[in-house]
């Protein structure tokens, strides 16, 4: 790996918003669901929330593996699954919806931590979904039509997101543990070797300085050894 590699890496994480993420409410077009991974990406989010069906998301991880390498995506079977646990964190809940208490998306404070949900573009965000939310948001329509495509509404309004944290300096430092940028760095420099490792319940090894494995063949095979001792184990 090449110090410029490393150092692009790095810079990448660095500016990553921990306290930012997106949650997509039953968007199960694989197309809108990578373009809002895209958009997550550009933002310096890392972690994104999706409640799809799993053979939606199955078929939708089959054609958005070059972003899922950047963010991670985590599927639910409810929208209650994704936000009780983020309103517990203490993230505010903004809700992308048309409806009479929705205010313009340009009034939310997007330096707090925020969840951005965004619903399927027929349907909007569930019902169980509001009952979750905070706030409501609106992006303001000058045309015709009522409503963008959603993963251009979740980009304009991640823009204004981004915007916000930019004036607030929150870019120009890490805001991440520096155990879970450790992590992610292993995962996006080696991604081939963080699957093997997934696959077979190992932990990742450690790296030198130049972001490579320290002694790869000799880890290589205490990691056998060990799958082997488990494999034992577990026919008798």
């Amino acid at each position: 790996m090449t110090p410029e590699r490393i150092a692009r890496l790095r810079e990448v994480l660095a500016r990553r918003q921990p306290d930012l993420t997106v949650v997509t409410d039953y968007v199960h077009k694989g197309r809108n669901l990578s373009a809002i991974v895209r958009n997550c990406d550009a933002v310096g989010i890392s972690t994104m929330h999706a409640m799809v069906p799993a053979d939606e998301y199955r078929a939708f991880r089959g054609t958005a593996k070059g972003s899922h390498q950047w963010v991670n995506v985590r599927r639910y079977d409810s929208i209650s699954q994704a936000l009780t646990p983020l309103k517990q964190q203490g993230f505010q809940i903004v809700a992308a919806n048309l409806s009479p208490r929705a205010v313009d998306f340009r009034d939310i404070d997007f330096t707090k931590p925020t969840a951005i949900v965004m619903g399927a573009e027929r349907e909007g965000v569930s019902d169980d979904g509001i009952a979750l939310t905070d706030y409501e948001i609106t992006v303001p329509m000058l045309g015709m039509v009522e409503s963008f495509n959603v993963s251009v509404a979740a980009g304009i309004i991640l823009s204004e997101a981004s915007y916000q944290r930019l004036r607030a300096g929150m870019y120009d430092e890490s805001r991440m543990l520096p155990e879970e940028m450790e992590k992610l760095f292993f995962e996006w420099a080696h991604p081939k070797i963080k699957h093997f490792c997934l696959v077979n319940n190992v932990d990742y090894p450690s790296l030198r300085e130049d972001g490579e494995i320290d002694d790869p063949s000799g880890w290589y095979a205490q990691v056998r050894e060990e799958i082997a001792a488990r494999d034992n184990e577990q026919g008798n």
